[in-house]
């Protein structure tokens, strides 16, 4: 990205788009900057959650110029979160392959392997970061989920079991036909599967802003056709946890156990693995031992740490096993 197009990228970040829209049309335009000109008209979308459109720009981008870094990183954050983990494994290899490879796109590479079950290679990567940086806390904390994954014993005969309903709940929502508001919605409520529509309730999906009745309308009606509908797979909260008012520090107000652990600053990782196990409340996640979340499909060390630091901030913790 040359140096004279920062300024713009400035506004896009703190989200000045139209002023944004009126540099980008008045910067001089040349070969050599045409695809970083392009690549702006691409992170404005992302920034206005029109991710498709966005994708489309930085997919066209790479079709004419393979190694530029900006718009396959960015192409890889987005078929990432859309759930598209292989294309976003190429797309975070092609990064990779840049000297000096970007630690972000290392790291990221390294938990789809890793979900993927490839963690000799995901380790390889985690480990690399840490070597070059040692104090980068992310890097090890994913060098340490790695770890224990690969070391992990399985019971086969419960594996076996689950693999024909995970290969249709793990279906991505990407695969179905839905309008670009929809799908947006749903990406931005870090729903990208199949599995994680079905735990989610209709009263969530219309509590999430931008949410319309025609988007629910549109979900239901492909849901219905495949005889499924929402919150068939949500998980009744016990009515013990729901009564219950969570302890808290002293002067502080209580923690409604009701209250959504979207309200928690977790990875995306993290709050996709709560989906699986259907847990959509602190009251639902404080009901859960550390062992019963270990046994959450790709559920790892670095999740753990994660949720648990998370509610010690909020002076409470997981279920003693």
């Amino acid at each position: 990205m040359e140096a004279t197009l920062e300024p713009i990228v400035d506004k896009i970040r703190s989200q000045n788009f139209d002023a944004a829209r009126q540099a980008l049309a008045a910067a001089p335009k040349s070969d050599e900057n045409k695809h970083d000109l392009e690549f702006l008209e691409g992170f404005i979308a992302e920034g206005e959650y029109d991710n498709e459109r966005a994708m489309d720009t930085y997919d066209r981008i790479l079709d004419e110029s393979p190694e530029h870094m900006d718009a396959t990183f960015r192409a890889a954050l987005l078929h990432d979160q859309c759930g598209d983990d292989i294309r976003a494994i190429e797309l975070y290899r092609a990064c990779i392959e840049i000297t000096p490879a970007p630690v972000s796109a290392m790291l990221n590479l390294a938990i789809l392997l890793e979900e993927s079950g490839r963690y000799a290679e995901a380790e390889a990567l985690a480990a690399a970061v840490v070597n070059e940086h040692p104090n980068h806390v992310r890097a090890r904390q994913i060098l340490k989920s790695a770890e224990s994954s690969a070391t992990m014993i399985y019971d086969d005969t419960g594996t076996r079991e689950l693999e024909g309903r995970h290969s249709v709940l793990d279906q991505p929502i990407s695969d179905f036909e839905l309008s670009v508001r929809s799908r947006n919605c749903l990406r931005q409520m870090n729903i990208r599967t199949l599995d994680d529509l079905l735990r989610t309730t209709e009263p969530e999906l219309m509590s999430y802003r931008n949410f319309g009745e025609t988007s629910l309308s549109e979900i239901k009606a492909m849901l219905t056709n495949r005889g499924l509908e929402l919150g068939q797979s949500a998980l009744p909260m016990p009515p013990s946890i729901a009564r219950q008012q969570l302890a808290t520090p002293i002067g502080e107000a209580p923690i409604s156990a009701q209250r959504s652990v979207a309200d928690l600053e977790l990875s995306v990782r993290a709050r996709k693995a709560l989906q699986r196990l259907g847990v959509t409340t602190i009251g639902e996640l404080t009901a859960h031992s550390e062992s019963e979340l270990m046994t959450v499909k790709n559920f790892g060390l670095t999740s753990l740490e994660e949720i648990k630091q998370q509610l010690t901030k909020l002076g409470i913790s997981l279920k003693n096993a």
